[in-house]
């Protein structure tokens, strides 16, 4: 149903017309590379092919500039839908040079790509990972322009430095997690350098950059009580911050619920967590690295409990980047401050109520942050 509907869309979208032309051999300016996960450790390594040259092709791989610009949906299955995924098959530690310099590149590498067939249009949709068109079996390829890699990363990539410790530097230096996932994927990073997918990479940079940033957090005073609220792409974000020492937790769930209402949701205290947050998956991670930006940004530390309303308007999965740059959104508005957990709780209600039409309430009941804040207060 949903293939249907995005091959009716895509009828008018110039992109996709370029790219149902393309025959077995093409030129493009490719700007990213994509590791797939099925049948690890042996993997599909290829690069993300738009049907066009030029450098303004990194338009097609940049969730900050589709936020920035308010894309929506359509704009941004129009330029994911026009990738063709040029893949080879190889062993996770068999890293693909041509997969690594496009990786390390700021700006697209000019390719030309032989592929064994034709690509027939599809549309390939993740929860974590960006959409991409078809897939299709490379037979060679070529690079055709100089990949510039920036100095600070082509020293780092070759310093002898674990994963975590290069990616903290150069996230440091302004090297954001878009690009950091990227060349994590590749096999550029780390000791035992080794191939790691796409889905996998994305959620692993968010979690080690959100550990480097809270650092330095849990040394830092207590944020004042205060609520943020916005949405991107149909997913609502309500943020609320609480003055107590590093907590985080969140929920998720569908409005209007179609049947009964079904919640996921997961929590760490100030000792972080250990396992895989099961229950809202790589969205758990992005959105708490939103949310340690911010409170670096506030000099703060905070109890964080967060609340994702996802309506009908967010009818494609489009990848965690929407729920990072949606709770980035939301963090960018005002602040709405409160004298005590009650008022703000109070408002918290109020303001679902009439946005979405429910009742909070049994969620508090069931949040271990609020939980914790009430044992505290009756043990003060």
């Amino acid at each position: 149903m949903l293939v249907k509907k995005w091959q009716e869309i895509l009828k008018t979208d110039v992109k996709f017309q370029k790219m149902k032309g393309l025959g077995e051999k093409f030129q493009a300016s490719a700007p990213a590379p994509f590791v797939g996960r099925y049948g690890y450790p042996h993997v599909n390594v290829g690069l993300l092919c738009p049907p066009e040259q030029g450098q303004h092709t990194w338009q097609y791989d940049a969730p900050r500039y589709w936020h920035h610009e308010n894309y929506g949906t359509n704009e941004v299955v129009g330029f994911r839908g026009a990738l063709v995924n040029s893949q080879v098959k190889t062993k996770v530690h068999e890293p693909v040079e041509f997969a690594q310099l496009t990786a390390l590149a700021m700006r697209p590498v000019d390719v030309e790509v032989q592929l064994k067939k034709k690509p027939h249009w599809s549309l390939a949709t993740d929860d974590v990972a960006a959409p991409t068109g078809p897939s299709a079996e490379l037979s060679k390829i070529k690079l055709t322009s100089n990949a510039k890699i920036p100095t600070k990363v082509d020293k780092v990539v070759h310093d002898e430095l674990k994963s975590v410790e290069q990616i903290e530097t150069l996230y440091n230096a302004g090297f954001d997690e878009h690009y950091l996932s990227r060349i994590l994927s590749v096999g550029t990073l780390g000791l035992a350098k080794k191939l790691v997918p796409t889905r996998w990479s994305i959620t692993a940079t968010d979690d080690m950059l959100a550990k480097h940033v809270l650092k330095n957090l849990k040394e830092q005073s207590t944020a004042d009580y205060q609520m943020y609220y916005g949405s991107y792409l149909g997913n609502h974000y309500l943020v609320m911050m609480l003055p107590e020492r590093w907590q985080y937790e969140l929920f998720e769930m569908m409005l209007p619920a179609k049947q009964r209402l079904e919640v996921s949701t997961d929590y760490e205290g100030f000792r972080g967590r250990s396992r895989y947050a099961e229950n809202c998956t790589g969205g758990y991670y992005s959105v708490r690295l939103a949310i340690t930006e911010k409170l670096a940004e506030l000099k703060r530390q905070a109890s964080v409990l967060v609340f994702r309303f996802v309506t009908p308007a967010y009818d494609t999965p489009l990848g965690v980047w929407v729920t990072r740059e949606a709770t980035r959104h939301a963090l960018s508005q005002q602040a709405i401050g409160f004298p005590n957990k009650e008022s703000m709780l109070a408002y918290a209600k109020r303001l679902v109520q009439e946005h979405h039409g429910f009742d909070l309430g049994e969620l508090f009941n069931h949040s271990k942050i609020l939980k914790e804040t009430q044992m505290n207060l009756l043990s003060f």
